[in-house]
C-alpha cells in the first residue's frame, strides 16, 4: 500500500485556462527581474525568499529550470520550509512529473531528514530510477541512518536497479555506519561483479567500511590494490586508523605516503596530529607541526584546532599558547582545546584566566568550556564560580547530560557540598556507573565513609553494575572506618565478578587488610596477585611499618629492587617510617641515600619522614638538617621536628622552634600541641605547660583533646603536684581514658602516692583490663614501700586473668641488620662474647661506685641472684652486643619496647663514662643520650 502523497494535502484547485495575475509581464522581462534578484540578494536565502513572493503574488511563473536551481539553493541551505513552498508551486505548476524536479525534491527532503516525503515521491513512481535512490540511501546514510539506507538499497536492488559509482559509497558507509560486515562483504561482492571495484571513490569507501568493522587487514589490502591511490585514499586510511585507536599504525602509514611521494594535505595532518595525540608521542607531533609549516596548513583552522589541541592534551602548553596566540580569530573549538589541555594537567588558574578572555572577545562558552571550568573549580575549591557555572548551564535551557552531571557532583565533593552533589544526584534521569562512582567518592573524599558504603549498598540492591573504581573506593572507605568485615564482603565480591586480579583492586585491598591491621591477610594477597607494581609495593611495606613489622618492610623494598621497579617518594615515606620504627639508623641512612638518587629530595611527604626517622633513630642533629631542607614546610613538617626535640628532651629548643612557626603563619593542629604540652613535660616546664594548656582554644582555636590531658596530668604527676592533677581530671569535659590514667598511675609511683596509686589502677582495670603494664606499676609501687603480700596479690590477680606480663625487649641495629634481645637472652650467636663482657662491666661499674637496685627486682630469690636478673635486662645485652660489634666511637643506638629500668638507667650513665662512648636509648617515653656519666632527660623521665 502506498503511502499518502504530499499533494494529497493539498487544497483541490480547480482547472483553469489562465492565471489569475493582476498584470503579465513578457518572458523577456521576467528573466530580467529573475536575473536582479540573483544579483542583489545578500544570500540564497534572502534570494529564495524574493523569487517566492513573487510566485505568490502571481508576478513570476518559474520554468523548470528555474524550479531547478531554487531546489538546489534550498538543498545547499537545507532550507525546509522554502522546500516545501517550491514543492507545492511545482505541484500547481503541473510540473510534478518532472522527472529531474523529483530528484531535487528526494535529495531536499533527504538532506532535512523528512524521509517520509522523499519515500513517498520514489513510491510515487512507475519505475524508480537510479538518481532517485542514491538521493535517498545518500541522505540516510548522511544522517547516521545506516539501517534505513541498507534496506532501501535492497529494495532498489531487488526493482532491478542498477548501482553506479555514486550509490555505492553512500550504501557502503551505511554499512560502516551499522558495522554490518556481513551486508558490506555482500555489496562488496556486486562493486566487483559490477566492475565498479577500480573506482577510487568505491574503492575508498570499501577500505573504510571494513575498518570500521574492525577487519584492518581486509582494509589494508584492499587500500594496497588500489592501483592509482591519490591523497584521499592515504586520508581514508589514516582516519580508520585514527578511528580505531590505531595510532602507530596511522603514523606509520603516514611516513609510507610521504616516502611515496604523495603531497598530504590539510587532512592528512589533521589526521596525524590526532594519531600523535592519541599515542602521546609528542615529538612526532611537532614534526607534523614542521609540515603543516613547510606546506602551508598552518592557518587552516581545522589543522590549527587539531594543533592546539595536540599540544595542550599532551602537557606542552607553552607551545598550545604559542600557537594559539597566534590564531587571528579564535573559535569555540581552538579555546576549548587549550581550556581543556590546561584544565588536564592542573593549570586551573590558567583556565580561568582564559575563560575571563574567551569572553571578552565576544564567544559564550559552551557545555564543554564549562565542564572544563568545572573541573577547575574543583580542584582549586572555589564553590562560589563552581555555583555560578551551573547557574549559568540552567540560564543556557539546555538538558544537563550525564557528562556534565558528573562534572557538578565532582565538583562540589571537591568543595565539601555533599548536599549539592548528591541533590545533582538525585536529579539525573538516569544515573549511569561513573555518576555513581563518582558520588560514593565524594562521601569519601570528605569522610562520610558510612554513607559511602550505604550507597554501594544502594548499587547493590538495585542490581547495579560496579567496576574496579567503585571497589577501590569502597575499599578505602572500609579502610577509614576500620570496618575489616565489609572489607572482606567487597574481597568476596570483587573474586565472584572477577576483579580479584584486576591492580586497582588488589592494591586497595592490601591497603584495607594492612589499615585494619590484619598485616597478614594482606600479605597473602600480595603474594597470590601474578604482578605487583610499586603501589602494591608501597600498600604492604606502609602496612608493615604501621604495625611493627620493620624487618618485613625493609625485606621487601629490597625485593622491590631486585625486580627492577622504582620507587616512589610514597614508598621511601613509608620504608623511612618502618626504620624509625625499629630504630634503625643504618638503614633509614641508606633509604635516605635512594631519596637523594631519585630526585625526591625536595619532596615535603619525604621530607617529613626523614625528620621523623632521624628524630626516632636519636639523631636530633640529622632530623634538624633534613628539616631546614624542606622547601615549604607545613605543619606536618613542623609538628615532626617539634615533637622530635620534645622527645629528645630539649623542651625550651621545641618551644622555640613552635615560636618561629607561629610567626611564619603556620597554625597549629592538635598534633603540634600534643608534642608542645610532651616538650615542656620531658623539661619540666610546668608555667610554660599550663599557659599553653589554658590557651589553646582561645589562641589557637583548638579545644583541649584526651591526649593534652593526659600530658598535662603526667607533667603534673612528675613535678609533684598531684592533687592539682587529680582536679584537672575532675574537670575533664569527657570521661578519662586509659591514657589520663595511666599517666596518675605513673606520677604516683614516683612520688609514692599508694592511694592515688590504687585508684588510678582500679580504673585502668576497668579499662583495659587486658594490659599487663598496670599490674606491673602497681606491685612496683608495693614492692617500693616493701607490702610484698600486696604484690603477691597483684601476681595472683594476673593469673587469675590471665593477664601475661609483656616481655621487656631491646633492639640494637648492626651492619644493616636488627639484632632482638630479651631479659636473660642466650640465643645470640655471639652469646658467649655478649656475656663476657657484661661481667667485664660489672667488674668497671662496681669499682666506680655502682650498686645494683635489686629492690626494683620483683622475683622471690637472692639479693645476688637479683642483682645478676638485672645485669642481664634486655638493654645491656643490646648495649653489651653493641660495644663489641661496632666500631669504637660509634654511638650504640638501643630502642626498648617498655620504659627503660631505673637500674638500667643508672648503669648506662656508669657504662658511657667507662667506655668513653655516646649510648643512646628509646624507650616507650623517649630518649636517653647516656654522656660523660649523664643523661640527657636530667633524670626525669
Amino acid at each position: 500500500m502506498k503511502l499518502w502523497r504530499l499533494h494529497s494535502l493539498q487544497k483541490a484547485t480547480p482547472q483553469r485556462l489562465y492565471r489569475p495575475f493582476k498584470f503579465f509581464l513578457p518572458s523577456t522581462q521576467r528573466l530580467n527581474i529573475f536575473k536582479f534578484i540573483q544579483t542583489s540578494a545578500t544570500s540564497s536565502g534572502e534570494k529564495t525568499i524574493a523569487i517566492l513572493s513573487l510566485i505568490e503574488k502571481g508576478n513570476f511563473s518559474p520554468t523548470s529550470n528555474a524550479y531547478s536551481e531554487l531546489l538546489s539553493e534550498c538543498c545547499a541551505t537545507k532550507s525546509l520550509n522554502q522546500g516545501m513552498q517550491i514543492h507545492a508551486h511545482i505541484t500547481k505548476s503541473g510540473f510534478s512529473q518532472d522527472t529531474k524536479l523529483r530528484t531535487h525534491l528526494i535529495n531536499l527532503y533527504s538532506k532535512c531528514r523528512t524521509f517520509s516525503y522523499a519515500r513517498n515521491l520514489i513510491d510515487e513512481i512507475t519505475e524508480p530510477y537510479l538518481v532517485s535512490w542514491s538521493a535517498l540511501i545518500s541522505g540516510y546514510a548522511q544522517n547516521g541512518l545506516g539501517e534505513e539506507a541498507i534496506s532501501a538499497f535492497r529494495e532498489m536492488h531487488l526493482s532491478g536497479v542498477k548501482c553506479n559509482e555514486f550509490t555505492f559509497p553512500s550504501v557502503l558507509k551505511a554499512c560502516s555506519i551499522t558495522k554490518d560486515l556481513k551486508q558490506g562483504k555482500q555489496i562488496h561482492g556486486i562493486v566487483v561483479v559490477t566492475g565498479f571495484g577500480s573506482d577510487v571513490f568505491v574503492a575508498n569507501t570499501l577500505v573504510v567500511m571494513y575498518a570500521k568493522c574492525s577487519e584492518s587487514l581486509d582494509s589494508r589490502r584492499l587500500f594496497d590494490e588500489i592501483s592509482e591511490r591519490n591523497v584521499v585514499s592515504w586520508n581514508v586510511l589514516f582516519s580508520s586508523y585514527v578511528q580505531s585507536d590505531c595510532y602507530e599504525d596511522a603514523m606509520g602509514l603516514f611516513q609510507e605516503m610521504v616516502s611515496s611521494g604523495v603531497k598530504p594535505d590539510e587532512f592528512s595532518l589533521s589526521s596525524m596530529l590526532n594519531a600523535c595525540t592519541g599515542s602521546g608521542d609528542l615529538g612526532q607531533g611537532r614534526k607534523v607541526h614542521g609540515y603543516l609549516i613547510r606546506l602551508g596548513y598552518d592557518s587552516d583552522p581545522f589543522s590549527i584546532n587539531a594543533l592546539v589541541d595536540m599540544y595542550a592534551k599532551l602537557g606542552d602548553l607553552e607551545a598550545a599558547l604559542a600557537v594559539f596566540e597566534k590564531i587571528a580569530q579564535p573559535d569555540i573549538v581552538s579555546w576549548n582545546s587549550i581550556i581543556s589541555g590546561c584544565a588536564l594537567h592542573g593549570y586551573h588558574d590558567w583556565v580561568l584566566e582564559l575563560l575571563g578572555r574567551m569572553k571578552g572577545s565576544g564567544l559564550i562558552p559552551n557545555i564543554f568550556t564549562l565542564s572544563s571550568v568545572l573541573k577547575a573549580c574543583a580542584e582549586m575549591g572555589m564553590k562560589d564560580l563552581g555555583r555560578q557555572v551551573h547557574s549559568e548551564l540552567i540560564k543556557m535551557d539546555i538538558r544537563i547530560d550525564s557528562f556534565l552531571s558528573v562534572g557538578l557532583i565532582d565538583m562540589y565533593s571537591k568543595c565539601d557540598l555533599m548536599e549539592d552533589a548528591r541533590m545533582v544526584f538525585n536529579l539525573m534521569p538516569e544515573q549511569d556507573l561513573i555518576a555513581w562512582n563518582v558520588v560514593i567518592s565524594g562521601y569519601s573524599l570528605t569522610g562520610d565513609d558510612k554513607e559511602a558504603v550505604s550507597l554501594f549498598t544502594d548499587m547493590q540492591k538495585e542490581g547495579l553494575s560496579f567496576n574496579h573504581t567503585t571497589l577501590s573506593t569502597i575499599l578505602k572507605s572500609t579502610a577509614s572506618l576500620q570496618a575489616v568485615d565489609v572489607s572482606k564482603q567487597v574481597h568476596a565480591l570483587s573474586v565472584k565478578s572477577g576483579f580479584h586480579y584486576d591492580l586497582y583492586v588488589v592494591n586497595s585491598l592490601i591497603d584495607s587488610y594492612g589499615k585494619c591491621s590484619h598485616v597478614e591477610d594482606a600479605a597473602r594477597i600480595f603474594k597470590e596477585c601474578p604482578f605487583s607494581d610499586v603501589v602494591s609495593f608501597t600498600s604492604l611495606i606502609t602496612a608493615y611499618a604501621q604495625y611493627g613489622l620493620g624487618e618485613e618492610a625493609l625485606k621487601l623494598f629490597l625485593e622491590m629492587l631486585d625486580m627492577g621497579l622504582k620507587p616512589d617518594q610514597f614508598v621511601c615515606s613509608s620504608l623511612l617510617n618502618a626504620c624509625a620504627n625499629l630504630s634503625a639508623y643504618e638503614q633509614g641512612k641508606q633509604v635516605h641515600v635512594h631519596i637523594l638518587k631519585l630526585g625526591f629530595v625536595l619532596d615535603i611527604f619525604a621530607g617529613n619522614a626523614l625528620v621523623n626517622m632521624y628524630a626516632k633513630c636519636g639523631s636530633i642533629e640529622d632530623a634538624d638538617r633534613a628539616f631546614s631542607k624542606i622547601p615549604r614546610r607545613g605543619i606536618v613538617s613542623w609538628s615532626a621536628m617539634i615533637g622530635g626535640l620534645a622527645q629528645h628532651g630539649h623542651g625550651k629548643e621545641a618551644l622555640h622552634l613552635f615560636k618561629q612557626m607561629l610567626k611564619e603563619g603556620v597554625f597549629p593542629n592538635h598534633i603540634t600541641l600534643v608534642s608542645v604540652l610532651c616538650a615542656c613535660n620531658h623539661a619540666g616546664l610546668v608555667t610554660e605547660a599550663k599557659q599553653y594548656f589554658e590557651l589553646m582554644e582561645e589562641l589557637f582555636g583548638i579545644k583541649p583533646m584526651q591526649e593534652h590531658y593526659a600530658c598535662m596530668i603526667d607533667l603534673l604527676g612528675r613535678a609533684g603536684k598531684l592533687n592539682e592533677a587529680v582536679e584537672l581530671i575532675n574537670k575533664m569535659p569527657f570521661e578519662a581514658n586509659a591514657a589520663v590514667w595511666g599517666a596518675l598511675l605513673g606520677a604516683s609511683r614516683i612520688h609514692g602516692n599508694l592511694e592515688l596509686g590504687r585508684h588510678a589502677a582500679e580504673m585502668l582495670f576497668a579499662l583495659e583490663p587486658e594490659k599487663s603494664g598496670t599490674h606491673v606499676l602497681l606491685a612496683n609501687m608495693y614492692a617500693s614501700v616493701g607490702m610484698w603480700e600486696s604484690v603477691a596479690k597483684v601476681r595472683r590477680l594476673m593469673k587469675d586473668s590471665k593477664v601475661k606480663k609483656e616481655p621487656g625487649m631491646s633492639w640494637i641495629e648492626v651492619k644493616d641488620k636488627v639484632h632482638t634481645f630479651v631479659v636473660g637472652d642466650r640465643s645470640h650467636s655471639r652469646t658467649e662474647e655478649i656475656y663476657a663482657k657484661l661481667d667485664e662491666l660489672s667488674d668497671l661499674m662496681s669499682k666506680v661506685g655502682y650498686v645494683p637496685m635489686v629492690d626494683i627486682d620483683l622475683h622471690d630469690v637472692e639479693r645476688s641472684e637479683k642483682a645478676l636478673l638485672l645485669l642481664h635486662h634486655s638493654e645491656k645485652l643490646a648495649v653489651a652486643f653493641g660495644l663489641i660489634a661496632m666500631p669504637e666511637g660509634t654511638p650504640i643506638r638501643v630502642k626498648k619496647n617498655l620504659r627503660v629500668c631505673i637500674d638500667c638507667h643508672t648503669a648506662f650513665k656508669f657504662i658511657c663514662k667507662i667506655v668513653s662512648r655516646e649510648i643512646i636509648v628509646r624507650d616507650i617515653n623517649r630518649f636517653h643520650h647516656f654522656r660523660d656519666g649523664s643523661c640527657s632527660c636530667r633524670d626525669y623521665w
